[in-house]
Formats: structure tokens, C-alpha cells, sequence
């Protein structure tokens, strides 16, 4: 199964994947996690020139295609050739990312972003997709405590930017049946229950 965590920054995305791994491999399940953008060689270096500050006159066109770039190579490098081998794969964000943050958030088409999303990934489509949901105003002053932490090039945009991406989240999931929308303002234990429960339905069918 390809499950992917999606949401604002700072909205508890890794803790969530990391439990939900140990709660995978208590059942004898192989599990691999990568994150976005990285987890291949090429896409790491494709992360370095995506987060880092100094690129600050980075255009949304090529932070949309340079985000997809990265995607395409995990995509090939990675996700199918563990999914093919049985192996569950956990991704912390996907595709829905680019088309909030690039679509929704920085005003690039979302008719374009789709496009840009058949060609990077083709029909490697989640089976399963968490959106841990916070209001932007939790998410800042989540930021505010991390203060001695360096944020990357898009943990620094406005409250305005933030708003528009959680915004386009909500639409997504309104759109998208594999889109679960959970509130990440619950303690960490709840939400992790109600994560758990899901997958079981899924496995279920």
C-alpha cells in the first residue's frame, strides 16, 4: 500500500508517519518511509537548491517543476519498485503538496499543476492519503517555538501564503475519496487511533 501525510508545515506529519511505521512493523509488515522533496541521491541535491534560503528569486514555474523533478526520479527510483516487492511505502507528502503549495499557494493553474503531475508520476497514485488539518494560527505559533530552529525557504512565507495552502487542502480533499482529513489540533495519541483506523478499513475491503 502507498500511503502518504499531507498538511501545512508544522502541522505533526512526522510524528504521525513514524508511528504509524512502528504500528505497520508490529504487524509484520516491511515498510519503507521516504519523504518529499528527497529520498533518491539526485532528488536530495534537487532539495538543497528547493529549501535553501539564498534562492529567494526562485520563480513558482521552476519551484513547481523542480518539486516535480524530485518526484519523478523517487517515483522510478523508489516508490514502485518497493510497492511491486510488497513493501509498504509511507511518503511524507506527495503529489497533493505541489498542488497546494505551487497550485493553490503561489496562483500556478491547478489545470497546469495536474498536468506537471502526469508526467512526473503517471498513475503512481496514493492508496491512501492523510491530511493532518491545523489552523495556519496554531502552525505559526508552532513556528514561533521553533524559533532557534533555521526555517527553509518555504517554512518562511506569510500567514496569507499559508492560508491559501490549507485552503486548497480542503478543496483536494472535497475532490479526492483517498483524502482523510484529520484534526491535528487532537492529542497525538487520538489522532494516531483514528490514523489506525482508517488503514484498517482500507485493508478491509
Amino acid at each position: 500500500m502507498f500511503i502518504t501525510f499531507e498538511g501545512i508545515d508544522f502541522s505533526g506529519k512526522s510524528t504521525q508517519i513514524e508511528l504509524l511505521k512502528d504500528y505497520l512493523v508490529d504487524n509484520k509488515k516491511k515498510v519503507e518511509i521516504l519523504r518529499e522533496p528527497g529520498g533518491t541521491e539526485i532528488s536530495e541535491k534537487v532539495r538543497k537548491i528547493l529549501l535553501d534560503n539564498k534562492n529567494e528569486k526562485m520563480v513558482a514555474e521552476a519551484e513547481l517543476l523542480l518539486f516535480s523533478a524530485s518526484r519523478a526520479q523517487l517515483v522510478r527510483e523508489k516508490i514502485r519498485p518497493y510497492l511491486q516487492k510488497g513493501i509498504y511505502v509511507i511518503s511524507d507528502r506527495f503529489l497533493d503538496s505541489s498542488t497546494a503549495y505551487q497550485g493553490y499557494g503561489r496562483g500556478i493553474p491547478v489545470e497546469v499543476v495536474l498536468k506537471v503531475h502526469d508526467l512526473a508520476i503517471g498513475e503512481t497514485i496514493p492508496d491512501l492519503t492523510f491530511f493532518i488539518d491545523i489552523p495556519v494560527g496554531i502552525a505559526n505559533e508552532r513556528k514561533k517555538k521553533k524559533a532557534k530552529v533555521k526555517l527553509d525557504r518555504i517554512e518562511i512565507a506569510d500567514i496569507e501564503f499559508y492560508n491559501r495552502v490549507r485552503s486548497g487542502y480542503l478543496e483536494i480533499a472535497r475532490k479526492e475519496e483517498r483524502f482523510k482529513v484529520i484534526d491535528g489540533t487532537q492529542t497525538i495519541e487520538t489522532i494516531q487511533n483514528q490514523i489506525i483506523s482508517e488503514l484498517e478499513l482500507i485493508d478491509r475491503r
